[in-house]
């Protein structure tokens, strides 16, 4: 397993763009990587994951096209480009690892065994 540090959150109009960054304790060239996300009053829910090879990504449909991930095995750290921020967007995001990850990555929050401490996005309309 290893440690994992976000930061990028903030508050922002409906509209804006926010870069979210994690960056792992080690190496994460084996790890399946992703975001996850829980609103308020809300169950978590997946967000983008990848497979540890980045040959398999997947997104939420409530972001497709207006978020991007991005991973950089060198400095162990990976990345949500959020643009087009809605409202319904606010949340606190979490970066998270599986070690042991299958060839397609899971979208199920219990398949991640390392989980940063979360950082909150908050758009305003």
């Amino acid at each position: 397993q290893v440690q994992l540090v976000e930061s990028g959150g903030g508050s922002v109009q409906a509209g804006d763009s926010l870069r979210l960054s994690c960056v792992a304790s080690g190496r994460i060239t084996s790890y399946a990587m992703g975001w996850f996300r829980q609103a308020p009053g809300k169950e978590r829910e997946f967000v983008v994951v990848t497979s540890w090879n980045g040959a398999s990504t997947y997104y939420a449909d409530a972001v497709r096209g207006r978020f991007t991930f991005s991973r950089d095995n060198a400095k162990s750290a990976i990345f949500l480009q959020m643009n087009s921020l809605k409202p319904e967007d606010t949340a606190v995001y979490y970066c998270v690892a599986d070690s042991n990850p299958g060839v397609v990555p899971t979208k199920n929050a219990l398949g991640y065994d390392s989980w940063g401490q979360g950082t909150q996005v908050t758009v305003s309309s």
